[in-house]
């Protein structure tokens, strides 16, 4: 479920939320994981139900539409060189630094929360986490990003 070459970390000049989001999601529609209407979903979705999580010492984003959007289940996973603001899930206005994305593209609705509470297992963990976010965009990077997923069952 996870596609290296939706692998980005350490992604530079990406200015905000939208950026990034349409980023990934030209990723998944290149990769022809998702319908070209996704990445507008997504767009649309962040807008009315915000997906930035913050934690102790780090914050995410975990953005995501509808499954009709999708072809094929994928993750897509980015990092950022810099923090870009993301609005606080459950929230309207509070602003959140974030570095680390991961875009739910999920094509079976029942998967969808299963997954979840995978992602959720992993986001808890901090040393998992400040892994993730000092990994560099080599190769040897990604691997171990792909190994450190597999212990979530997230591969």
């Amino acid at each position: 479920m996870i596609e290296k070459k939706i692998i980005k970390l350490k992604a530079k000049n990406l200015k905000d939320s939208k950026e990034v989001l349409s980023y990934l999601a030209d990723c998944l529609i290149e990769e022809k994981m998702v319908k070209p209407l996704f990445k507008n979903a997504v767009l649309e979705r962040e807008n009315s139900y915000p997906t930035g999580l913050q934690f102790e010492g780090y914050a995410i984003a975990l953005p995501h539409t509808d499954s009709e959007h999708v072809i094929k289940s994928q993750i897509a996973i980015m990092t950022l060189e810099k923090p870009v603001k993301f609005i606080e899930m459950a929230s309207t206005d509070k602003e959140i630094d974030v570095k680390t994305i991961f875009m739910l593209a999920l094509k079976d609705s029942n998967q969808h929360i299963k997954i979840l509470q995978k992602v959720m297992e992993l986001l808890q963990d901090k040393e998992a986490m400040s892994k993730i976010e000092s990994f560099d965009d080599s190769k040897e990077s990604v691997e171990k990003l792909i190994k450190l997923l597999e212990k979530y069952e997230l591969n």
